[in-house]
């Protein structure tokens, strides 16, 4: 196979790729304190340098001449961003099929409808419980209320009324209230996203994670409800791949359709990516989304499979899952190019299996949760939290 040596190394057949999906982080600012979050632990360091709207829109036009169809908006909170009608103003000249995703805050009825004529397609709107309770505990403020006025907000806009709630200890009993409760905000879509472990999640692992067996009834209720004669309602269910055997095919394969660009200008293949050590991604500061796409060494480190050890290496399953998550891999073995230790066919499922049964301890719930505040990643960032974090290898 002849190889192409402007892209590092890697055969040109894997790297003919395009992006097609644009994650535009537009800021790391967050009224919310989520403590599952999957931005960085570290974002405070993030925030002062901020891209501008002029880079924004580059960014934009850059990712479209690469192909670039969706684009979603998120962050933090993009509606802190008070340059983001101008963001989806150009996003719609470009013809992008552009999404917000929101916890709410910052919404109002202005603002709604200068997104509306803008030409924003979507809204995705965060939603946390049934209980005022739990939503303003788990986001560490104050913002029921809020999400019901923005979530009238966007259904009265004719927009699909689409909602995500991410799945814990906390909520996962509640599924069915939340079901319903979406099925009375009118939703047309809602995803069931159980927490997957990354960034403050990870941090919160052993108080977020539910049992399986809460879990497996989560699923045994949804599938129920699908079926409720005259529910129109399209749900989708993220299944927590701890409690799997197979690992997930990370962003349908690292560098094949998915690209990030984050609050600062860096260029990710996906959310984590910078926690993986000797990896030096580009930034839009420096060099165009082109180069970063197909010459950066960080986007072609884990393009096809010429990099797996084994037992990835020769497994059957490879084309399927391309050995899974490198973030978690390194995250939890310290070994990026080793088996996600989600997959039972790895040497460190056992990590796996521990983490389980430490989440299942009575006594982690008596640990206080760690929530996403600046002053919190500065602690985290000085190391000021060692000693929960010493069973991670790699900062979350």
């Amino acid at each position: 196979m002849e190889i192409d040596q402007k892209n590092n190394g890697v055969s040109a057949a894997t790297t003919a790729t395009q992006p097609l999906w644009l994650l535009a982080e537009i800021t790391y600012q967050c009224p919310l304190q989520c403590a599952f979050c999957y931005n960085p632990t570290d974002f405070d360091k993030h925030t002062q340098n901020e891209l501008d709207t002029e880079s924004w829109i580059k960014v934009l036009r850059q990712a479209r001449d690469l192909g670039a169809a969706q684009l979603g908006i998120s962050g933090g909170e993009p509606l802190l961003r008070k340059d983001i009608e101008e963001i989806v103003i150009e996003a719609s000249s470009l013809g992008y099929y552009s999404n917000l995703i929101t916890s709410g805050a910052g919404m109002n009825e202005k603002r709604i409808d200068a997104l509306k004529d803008g030409g924003l397609d979507h809204i995705q709107l965060s939603m946390h419980d049934i209980t005022e309770e739990i939503n303003n505990f788990i986001t560490n403020t104050k913002t029921f209320k809020l999400k019901q006025k923005v979530a009238a907000m966007i259904k009265d806009r004719g927009y699909p009324m689409v909602l995500n709630v991410v799945m814990h200890r906390y909520n996962i009993d509640h599924i069915q209230e939340i079901l319903e409760m979406a099925e009375g905000l009118g939703a047309d879509y809602i995803e069931l996203a159980n927490t997957q472990y990354y960034g403050w999640s990870l941090v919160n692992r052993d108080q977020l994670m539910p049992k399986k067996e809460q879990v497996e009834n989560a699923l045994k209720v949804t599938n129920k409800f699908r079926e409720r004669p005259g529910n129109k309602m399209k749900i989708f269910f993220v299944v927590p791949d701890y409690f799997e055997d197979r690992p997930k095919k990370c962003m349908n394969g690292w560098g094949e359709v998915f690209m990030i660009v984050t609050a600062n200008g860096d260029v990710l293949p996906c959310h984590s990516a910078r926690v993986i050590p000797n990896l030096e991604f580009p930034n839009v500061n420096d060099s165009p989304l082109k180069g970063a796409w197909y010459d950066s060494p960080a986007f072609n480190k884990f393009r096809g499979d010429d990099w797996m050890q084994e037992p990835c290496r020769s497994c059957s399953e490879k084309e399927n899952d391309l050995g899974g998550c490198r973030c978690q891999a390194l995250l939890l073995t310290g070994n990026a190019e080793g088996a996600d230790p989600v997959c039972s066919k790895s040497p460190d499922r056992h990590i796996i299996d521990q983490a389980i049964k430490d989440s299942q301890n009575p006594g982690v719930e008596a640990k206080p949760i760690i929530f996403r505040t600046n002053a919190n990643s500065k602690k985290i960032d000085k190391g000021d939290e060692k000693d929960r974090l010493a069973k991670f290898h790699a900062t979350p």
